[in-house]
């Protein structure tokens, strides 16, 4: 078996895999004895057919498995003593395809193969991370927004007439064509205006309505509901107002903090501080690991494969192209071809995708399989009464558990970066950090 090089320019690899006649012979004659002890055949014991004979019935068959082992065998070889780890799988091709039992067997490998990386001296990367305390006003507007929140909301009876916002407690019924269908009718129903949550028109219409009154209410259903029998049609529904109540903010007090699961406002209001940092901590986290991956683009080089760049580059064009047209859902569009701000983008994330990487394996760094259980549950709850099947699709779909993963690796490989670079906390105010998050969304 030889191989030869025949290309080798920037990571770009070539050679010619030759197995001799001979050797294919020898490695079918090793797989015919093997076999042969274990194989019946008619007027033969077992363990007794001719070798020739056996050749002439399986011969053909063992010639094309012997073929494929001895070129991935002597793949595998080449890429052990070399060192060389593709970028993606090998090109293969049988250059003598007039081939016939007894001739040589000549085959072209090509690949890119996956740059060097220089170590990173990450002390002289110098990074600043942007620290938010929750103050008093944020502890105070969260507090608000939970007190008017439909969870802490009580209502009054009011005599004036209902406006957005109020609640109407009514007796309705509806019909079609005069006659009332399955659904359409409740009593002592609490409806809130404004909340939409019946269909269109129907709250509206109990703008200025007063206790006591009835009133009908003409509407038409969207012609995409979900009931067929009622999309696109006409509809009145005939209503009784027993009550109109003005919402009432609660108190910032002990009874509200208890709605919300705490034992007092105090408690309440540590939670929410707890909750606030840690949302800052969140988007503090996400300013910082661009400002690094920033960093890292600039300070690190090497070459890139120009086959992982041209095939992000396609990714990013075609899913930029079916943002742009949402009503397109399959592929039969044109061709979309990346433009040079694709490329760019492109070879920016595989230079830190494959950066990251190299980085994560020569620190041993590693998602634990309870990181991956917790990953997966998390997900599961986004799918509640099915989890079981989610559970079992994650089971039979290696790709969905490598995408669940990558992010988690990435993430462990930024937080082994951020130890050993040198981070000075910037304390700022709310309103300076979030300009830093709009600034990266508008990146």
């Amino acid at each position: 078996m030889q191989v030869t090089e025949t290309l080798n320019e920037g990571l770009k690899r070539g050679y010619t895999i030759t197995v001799t006649a001979a050797e294919l012979d020898a490695k079918v004659e090793e797989k015919l004895k093997e076999a042969q002890p274990t194989v019946e055949m008619k007027g033969f014991r077992k363990g007794k057919v001719p070798m020739a004979l056996l050749r002439k019935q399986y011969g053909q068959r063992l010639m094309g498995e012997s073929m494929q082992e001895a070129i991935d065998g002597a793949l595998s070889k080449h890429l052990e003593e070399s060192g060389d780890r593709p970028a993606a799988q090998p090109e293969m091709k049988m250059t003598n395809e007039d081939w016939k039992e007894g001739d040589d067997v000549a085959v072209e490998v090509s690949y890119e193969k996956l740059p060097e990386i220089a170590e990173t001296d990450f002390s002289k990367i110098k990074l600043e991370r942007l620290v938010v305390k929750a103050d008093e006003d944020s502890v105070k507007e969260a507090l608000d927004n939970l007190a008017s929140s439909p969870q802490a909301v009580t209502y009054e009876a009011k005599k004036t007439q209902a406006k957005k916002d109020d609640q109407v407690v009514l007796d309705f019924v509806g019909k079609v064509d005069g006659e009332a269908f399955e659904g359409g009718a409740a009593e002592d129903y609490p409806l809130v205006i404004g909340s939409n949550s019946f269909i269109p028109g129907f709250e509206d219409g109990l703008l200025k309505v007063k206790a006591g009154e009835e009133k009908d209410i003409e509407v038409t259903f969207p012609e995409d509901y979900q009931a067929e029998n009622l999309a696109g049609k006409k509809a009145v529904f005939t209503c009784t107002i027993k009550e109109v109540k003005a919402p009432k903010a609660p108190e910032l007090d002990d009874e509200l903090a208890k709605k919300f699961g705490a034992e007092d406002l105090e408690g309440l209001k540590a939670q929410i501080t707890e909750r606030l940092e840690a949302e800052y901590t969140g988007a503090s986290r996400a300013v910082a690991k661009r400002a690094l991956l920033d960093e890292l683009d600039k300070v690190v080089s090497f070459d890139l494969p120009e086959s992982l760049v041209t095939a992000e580059a396609n990714q990013i064009a075609h899913q930029l192209w079916h943002e742009e047209n949402p009503e397109v859902e399959g592929h039969d569009h044109p061709e979309i071809e990346p433009t040079d701000e694709h490329k760019k983008l492109a070879e920016r994330r595989v230079k830190l995708g494959l950066l990251l990487a190299d980085i994560g394996q020569k620190a041993d760094v590693k998602v634990t399989d309870q990181e991956m259980t917790q990953a997966i549950m998390n997900q599961a709850r986004q799918y509640p009464g099915q989890e079981r099947q989610f559970f079992e699709f994650v089971q039979q779909n290696a790709q969905f558990r490598q995408q669940l993963q990558a992010p988690m690796f990435e993430d462990k490989v930024v937080d082994h970066i951020f130890e050993k670079a040198a981070v000075t906390d910037k304390e700022v105010s709310k309103d300076d950090l979030q300009k830093a998050v709009e600034k990266l969304e508008e990146e």
